[in-house]
């Protein structure tokens, strides 16, 4: 009979043992998995921010303009309760400067559709990221990027709002844009 146990906890400890290695070999193929998943993501990520790159210095390019807004018609459908960036830039146009000069930018809503039951204020608390800042740019330099980013609460009524960017240079006016914000379902 003792024999038998011996026998019995000698397969017990092998079958452990083999559960243990397959187990570590899944974990490990997962782990493996995830790291892909992730690096390729971030790769996808950062062609996205240069093909949007790319799309802004070619509206600089073929619009000669000192601020660009990287959506088509100036508008953006978000969804209640979700997160939108908008991404624009700002180029330092001025010529015969030799020095950098101090740009602040400031996006604000300015409007909203007739008829929708929602403030100014409301509104300008939609932005949740990046709707102020400031920099420095030497004249004829790359345009400089940023991104706004826009929430809708989840009770939000289903309307429109336009919201301005406004560009000082060195405390003086430089440049204005607008994006419109439609909120859907």
């Amino acid at each position: 009979m003792r024999s038998l146990n011996n026998r019995a906890a000698v397969e017990l400890s092998i079958g452990t043992i083999v559960v243990i290695v397959l187990a570590m070999s899944m974990l490990i193929l997962g782990l493996v998995l995830v790291k892909n998943i992730f690096t390729g993501a971030t790769h996808n990520v950062q062609i996205l921010n240069d093909k949007v790159r790319g799309e802004i210095n070619k509206l600089f390019n073929d619009q000669g303009q000192r601020i660009a807004i990287f959506l088509p018609n100036n508008e953006a459908a978000v969804k209640k309760g979700d997160s939108f960036g908008v991404a624009f830039g700002i180029k330092n146009t001025v010529e015969g400067e030799s020095t950098a000069g101090r740009f602040t930018y400031a996006v604000q809503a300015a409007s909203v559709q007739r008829g929708c039951s929602l403030s100014i204020q409301e509104a300008d608390s939609y932005l949740i990221l990046g709707n102020t800042g400031n920099f420095d740019a030497l004249p004829g330099s790359d345009a400089i990027y940023r991104i706004v980013k826009v929430k809708p609460s989840e009770v939000s009524p289903l309307c429109e709002i336009q919201y301005d960017i406004t560009v000082t240079k060195d405390g003086q006016p430089y440049e204005t844009g607008f994006f419109i914000v439609k909120i859907t379902d």
